[in-house]
C-alpha cells in the first residue's frame, strides 16, 4: 500500500461540455486533504472523447488541480459504464493513487462502485464531509439508519480509499488564475466491443419550471402542509416573485405531488442557496440533510414545535396558506413602489 500516494478526483462533464460543479468542489475538498497529508499531489483524471480540453483544462487548473491526468478517446464521447470503469481501473492501476473521489450524481452513483469492485477496494457513498485522521487515512463521512446517524468510515486494508460526495455538502474555490495544472496524457486500449448497454438519446424527464433546485439562489420548498399538489400553486407564485425556484419534500414527490427533479433531502438533491423558505415542513433530519447549509432558512409552520424552526434564521408560525400569499403581494408590492 506505499506505492499508492496522492489524491484524485475523477472529473465528471455537463452536457455542455463544462467540468461539473461537484468535481470541481473535490478538488478544492482534495486541496485541504492534501495539507494533512504532507502535500500529496492533487490529481483530477478526466475522460473525454474528441471534445475541446482546454477550457476543461483551464476549469481544473484554476480550481486547484496540480495535475490533470487526461484520457482521450472517440469511445468516451457518450459515458458508458463498461468503457468509463475500464479506463478510470486502468488508470488508477498505473499511477496508483491513495484516494480517489467522485460525485456522488447519477453517473457517479453508477461509475464508482463499478471502479470499487474491480479494484477490489471499499467505498464510502454519499458522503457528507471528508478529512484525513491520526492515521493518515481517509475519515469518509455520511449518514446512516435513515439519516438518525452519522458515521465515520475507514478503509484501512485496501487502496485506493474511495468514496463519492454529494453535491453542494463541500465549498468550492473562488478561480485561482495563477496556478497552472501539469497535463499527462494516458494511453488506454479500449474496446468498444465491451459496451454492453449503448445510450442512444438522454430525455429529461423533469420539465419544471424555472431553473433547477440546485442551481437556485432563492428556494421555496413545500411539504406534507402543502395538503395538495393545487397547494403549490402559491409556492410558484411566491418563487415568482423572487426570482426562485420551487422544491419539495419526499413526502410530497411520493405523495405524486411534485416530480423527483423537485425532492430536496437525504434521498433527494443537496442544495446550498442564499435564501431557503420552508412551507409546510416539519423538519425531519433526512430533508434537513439536504438543506441545513442553506445561508439563511425561513421556516413557515403552523406548528410551533416543528423541528425546523431548530435550524431556521427566521421562524413564521401561522398557516402558510395566508402566509404565503401575503409575502407574495407585499413583494410584489415593494418592486412596484421601487419601479415607480
Amino acid at each position: 500500500m506505499s506505492e499508492h500516494k496522492g489524491i484524485w478526483v475523477i472529473a465528471e462533464k455537463t452536457p455542455e461540455n463544462q467540468i461539473a460543479g461537484v468535481s470541481l468542489e473535490l478538488v478544492n475538498a482534495a486541496k485541504g486533504l492534501s495539507q494533512k497529508l504532507s502535500g500529496e499531489e492533487v490529481g483530477v483524471l478526466l475522460l473525454t472523447g474528441n471534445d475541446d480540453v482546454e477550457p476543461l483544462l483551464k476549469e481544473l487548473s484554476e480550481a486547484g488541480a496540480q495535475k490533470v491526468y487526461l484520457v482521450r478517446d472517440e469511445n468516451l464521447e457518450r459515458y458508458s459504464t463498461e468503457l468509463y470503469s475500464k479506463a478510470a481501473c486502468d488508470a488508477i492501476t498505473q499511477k496508483k493513487p491513495s484516494i480517489v473521489l467522485i460525485g456522488a450524481t447519477t453517473t457517479g452513483r453508477d461509475l464508482a462502485p463499478r471502479i470499487s469492485a474491480r479494484l477490489n477496494t471499499g467505498l464510502t457513498a454519499d458522503c457528507t464531509g471528508l478529512d484525513i485522521n491520526e492515521q493518515g487515512l481517509l475519515a469518509a463521512t455520511r449518514p446512516t439508519f435513515g439519516g438518525n446517524l452519522m458515521a465515520t468510515i475507514l478503509c484501512k486494508t485496501c487502496r485506493p480509499q474511495m468514496a463519492t460526495v454529494r453535491p453542494k455538502v463541500l465549498p468550492k474555490a473562488e478561480p485561482d488564475t495563477s496556478n497552472s495544472a501539469r497535463v499527462e496524457k494516458l494511453d488506454i486500449n479500449l474496446d468498444p466491443s465491451a459496451i454492453k448497454v449503448k445510450i442512444l438519446e438522454c430525455l429529461n424527464a423533469c420539465q419544471s419550471a424555472g431553473c433547477k433546485i440546485e442551481d437556485a439562489e432563492i428556494i421555496i420548498a413545500g411539504g406534507r402542509g402543502i395538503k395538495n399538489a393545487e397547494g403549490f400553486k402559491i409556492l410558484e407564485g411566491l418563487a415568482e416573485s423572487l426570482g426562485g425556484a420551487v422544491a419539495a419534500s419526499r413526502a410530497c414527490v411520493d405523495a405524486g405531488w411534485r416530480g423527483h427533479c423537485d425532492q430536496v433531502g437525504q434521498t433527494g438533491k443537496t442544495v446550498c442557496p442564499k435564501i431557503y423558505i420552508a412551507c409546510g415542513i416539519s423538519g425531519a433530519i433526512q430533508h434537513l440533510a439536504g438543506m441545513n447549509s442553506s445561508d439563511i432558512i425561513i421556516a413557515i409552520n403552523k406548528d410551533p414545535e416543528a423541528p425546523i424552526f431548530q435550524v431556521a434564521t427566521y421562524g413564521i408560525v401561522g398557516d402558510l396558506f395566508e402566509v404565503v400569499p401575503a409575502l407574495t403581494e407585499a413583494i410584489r408590492n415593494s418592486r412596484l413602489t421601487c419601479s415607480c
